[in-house]
């Protein structure tokens, strides 16, 4: 009941004309900013730091955390329509999003989306504002041990639901991991895998890799193939019956899955898209249509990463503990206006804490409401004729890397990533193992050598924990099972026959 009282405190605090306002130009901007690759909610943040100078500081929290949500919440849009994800988060939503985009159902893909992240959105601000404190308490249980585990799990998780097989999925993501390690080693100094360029001393970006192995891969798959496909038809927002159906527990998993990944620090979206992503896939009893237009495929993450964007609100409010680049931008802003998060946090400041958890629900309604009529609109990129549409597509993200350092090096970067994006669905490999172990590597070598620290040395410490030894043993599950339950079922067919 407490709760409910102060939720309803919360939503005084967000109708205040002024509030309202700011919750509407916030996630329209970072809808738009979403949209395109380059920009991303940190820097879209850090850009509007400046312009919440003298602002109360509930007002500049609402402001700022529209734009966080509404940038995850519109990152979808590229990536359906142009497999071109527009932040790391809705990679996942290309993988059955994009396919059914390019059969002509681009309308009703976007309209999953729009939903499923409302849906997510929604559930995760009801466990923010019931258990917030709770699952403080339980985040603080992982140390550097348990995030290595979840980390090789999530991981592991997603190379064995390839389709071409274990040892392809196995490979691409041990090449992601090795392309997250490259440049320098901050606790040693040592130069790796940079061959003596200067270029590659801070490593390779996340953009240049997914712009390259999904987009440009796209642009020279359709550029060498004949134009007998059709991509003129934009397709019914009206989704089936049977199709509702599906998506509903799909999207309740991926909210649960994308909360617990948001309020874990280090997790978030990203991770949180992918594991909903690979459950769904797992639990599916047409797992084998992932991939190719599954509308579960495109509701799981969606909902995952939107209730991830909320969670991780729940380690910055309640411990002052960022879960994501996003939140440690927006913990800076709130240290510059003179807010201090933590556990005194609720009674200290309630007007901010439960401001901003109501200016999210309003938000939630007003991105489905931008969001559904828009739809129309947006499909008809797939309209734009394929000799002006390629071109486009590959100046999006030219410019899109190019403004990341201003360095031509990154252009050739992303021209590479693409060739061998290009090579890769040539010969079967698949590009999500690649993504995540780009995105996983850095952080699991990180999270490997503080526990070794801490334990001497002992590579025991990641089986003494309870929590640890149990996500490491969840995860040679999900490598050894598919091919056991392969092999049981052809000597079952065997028997049979």
């Amino acid at each position: 009941m407490d709760a409910l009282q102060d939720l309803a405190f919360g939503f005084t605090v967000v109708f205040e004309p002024f509030n309202l306002l700011l919750v509407a130009s916030g996630v329209l901007a970072g809808t738009i900013i979403g949209m395109l690759p380059g920009l991303g909610p940190i820097a879209a943040i850090a850009l509007l730091i400046p312009t919440t100078f003298g602002m109360d500081p509930s007002s500049a929290l609402i402001l700022l955390a529209g734009v966080y949500y509404g940038a995850v919440f519109g990152g979808s849009t590229s990536s359906i329509l142009l497999n071109a994800p527009g932040i790391a988060g809705t990679v996942a939503t290309s993988f059955d999003g994009y396919p059914m985009a390019r059969s002509g159902r681009a309308g009703a893909a976007l309209a999953i989306a729009a939903i499923a992240s409302f849906i997510g959105g929604t559930i995760a601000l009801i466990g923010l504002a019931l258990v917030a404190p709770a699952l403080a308490s339980v985040a603080v249980a992982f140390g550097p041990a348990e995030y290595f585990a979840l980390m090789v799990l999530g991981l592991t998780a997603v190379t064995s639901l390839s389709d071409t097989g274990l040892v392809k999925g196995l490979l691409a993501g041990t090449f992601g991991v090795m392309v997250s390690i490259i440049g320098i080693d901050l606790q040693t100094g040592t130069l790796r895998y940079t061959f003596g360029m200067p270029e590659l001393f801070e490593g390779v970006d996340f953009l240049i890799v997914a712009l390259g192995v999904f987009a440009l891969a796209e642009v020279l798959r359709l550029a060498l193939q004949p134009q007998n496909e059709s991509q003129e038809a934009i397709g019914s927002l009206r989704l089936s019956r049977r199709e509702l159906r599906d998506m509903a527990p799909a999207t309740g998993r991926g909210s649960l899955v994308g909360f617990f990944s948001g309020i874990l620090p280090g997790a978030g979206a990203t991770i949180g898209s992918f594991l909903g992503y690979g459950l769904e896939k797992r639990v599916a009893k047409d797992a084998d249509t992932f991939g190719k237009g599954n509308t579960k495929g495109i509701a799981a993450p969606e909902s995952a990463n939107n209730a991830a964007a909320v969670g991780s609100f729940v380690p910055l409010l309640t411990l002052g503990v960022p879960g994501s680049g996003t939140t440690a931008v927006l913990l800076g802003a709130l240290l510059v206006l003179g807010i201090q998060p933590g556990p005194l946090m609720f009674a200290d400041r309630p007007e901010v804490f439960w401001g901003v958890i109501a200016s999210m629900y309003i938000g939630n309604i007003v991105l489905l409401m931008l969001n559904l009529p828009l739809i129309p609109l947006l499909a008809r990129i797939l309209r734009t004729p394929r000799p002006l549409l390629l071109p486009l597509i590959i100046v999006f993200c030219v410019i899109g890397v190019y403004g990341l350092r201003f360095n031509t090096f990154d252009l050739w970067l992303l021209l590479l990533f693409g060739v061998l994006g290009f090579l890769m669905r040539a010969n079967g490999f698949p590009a999500a193992p690649l993504i995540l172990g780009l995105i996983l590597g850095a952080i699991m070598e990180e999270s490997m050598r503080q526990a070794l620290q801490i334990s001497g040395g002992a590579w025991s410490v990641f089986l003494e924990q309870p929590i640890s030894a149990t996500l490491l043993a969840l995860a040679a599950v999900s490598l050894l099972a598919p091919p056991l339950v392969a092999r049981w079922r052809q000597r079952s067919r065997a028997s049979v026959g």
